[in-house]
């Protein structure tokens, strides 16, 4: 399989040597002969945004930097240069695509202008490792013109209602927040079971509240506890029963509120049975990536992200991404080869009947999906958008990251 780069970037070259990946569009597929009396066959279009600022990169044709590229478009990059991989990977089957890769934050040529100027028509899927407010432009494009829109890498539905076009990869806090209550039924459904939160800060507590009480009756007991900055083991032990086995709720996105409470629980924990599940930002948590930190106590977490180590596709990427940039690829470049290769794939294999097949799992690659349509709406017959509610509860245990269930 032969693949034809269309470079439509007129930038340095040193970038195409760099980060080859970032051109504008990329033909794969096998050719049909001329001269066959055959009809050509449809060529599917994929475009994939990211925002990469080349623009902010480049000043006319000159670098703005000295040798590297800057640390802000980096996880872009990585994302594109994980779909890119995902591209070359494909098995076609005698069929004919092209990915068309965007900078989201292009001057010249925003999504405002590619729209106006109709060059996203003829796009058979759209994905984006994008948020608002580019979010919110292609996804009201995709609706108007009826073509998938998969969101990536953003956790949260932007607003967006009556879009049944609108895929949202990166599940968002309300999901999670369900997630784990799913969880701790399956799991704790016996134990003491504790939300903390901080003054204030309602929004976790609220989700939680609305799904314990989806058939009108709670499912579990949960006890909130609101604190102030002063967490202590001694406050924190003095409002929690610790004649039974604990689970702490943290239940706030703040690193210095997270650090504190999971400081309160550590003393505890070595006395009593407790389990401390925190919120899916917190695997980015300096404080909780130090070895010593918290020895021999784990903490948990969510994610819809888990990437199998030691698998045809892992050996892929890893193999491949070194070959063409001599580094081990990051979350983002495997977030870019899933996405791209899964929904490519049922593009090319499912292109009349698309969003009846995003929970197939035939081309699934490090991990499964489970989209659910979500209906903001009560009385609404028309799906706001479909989420992927599959969810991994995931620990930090001695500064390293494993699945837990």
């Amino acid at each position: 399989m032969g693949i034809k780069i269309k470079s439509r970037l007129k930038k340095n070259i040193w970038l195409l040597l760099f980060i080859t990946i970032l051109q504008t569009g990329v033909s794969f597929g096998q050719s049909i002969d001329s001269t066959t009396s055959i009809a050509a066959p449809k060529i599917y279009k994929v475009a994939v945004f990211a925002p990469m600022y080349l623009d902010s990169v480049f000043s006319n044709t000159s670098f703005n930097t000295s040798n590297t590229l800057p640390r802000f478009i980096m996880p872009a990059v990585e994302f594109v240069q994980g779909a890119q991989i995902a591209f070359d990977t494909l098995s076609l089957n005698g069929k004919k695509a092209e990915a068309f890769i965007y900078d989201s934050k292009s001057v010249a040529r925003p999504i405002t202008w590619l729209v106006q100027n109709k060059l996203l028509d003829s796009m058979d899927l759209i994905i984006g490792s994008v948020k608002d407010p580019d979010y919110q432009e292609l996804a009201n494009f995709a609706v108007e013109k009826h073509i998938p829109f998969v969101s990536a890498t953003y956790p949260n539905d932007g607003g967006i209602t009556q879009n049944p076009y609108l895929i949202i990869v990166n599940s968002t806090l309300k999901a999670h927040c369900e997630g784990i209550l799913s969880y701790l039924v399956q799991k704790h459904g016996t134990d003491k079971i504790y939300l903390v939160k901080k003054k204030g800060d309602d929004r976790i507590e609220n989700y939680f509240k609305d799904a314990n009480m989806e058939d009108g009756k709670p499912l579990i007991n949960i006890k909130t506890i609101t604190l102030d900055s002063s967490i202590s083991s001694y406050t924190l032990s003095r409002r929690i029963d610790t004649t039974d086995a604990i689970v702490i709720i943290g239940a706030s996105l703040n690193e210095t509120f997270a650090k504190k409470l999971a400081d309160a629980c550590y003393p505890i924990q070595k006395n009593n049975p407790l389990v401390l599940i925190g919120m899916p930002n917190w695997d980015g948590f300096r404080s909780f990536a130090k070895k010593d930190a918290y020895p021999d106590f784990p903490i948990l977490y969510t994610t819809p992200h888990y990437n199998s180590k030691n698998t045809v596709y892992d050996s892929l990427i890893v193999q491949k991404y070194f070959q063409l940039y001599r580094a081990k690829p990051s979350d983002m470049a495997y977030k870019g080869f899933q996405t791209a290769y899964f929904f490519t794939n049922l593009l090319l294999n499912n292109s009349s009947d698309f969003m009846s097949h995003i929970n197939d799992t035939q081309y699934m690659v490090f991990h499964n999906y489970n989209f659910l349509p979500v209906h903001v709406g009560a009385n609404s017959d028309t799906p706001d958008y479909f989420e992927n509610s599959h969810l991994f509860i995931m620990q930090i245990l001695n500064g390293e990251i494993d699945r837990a269930w």
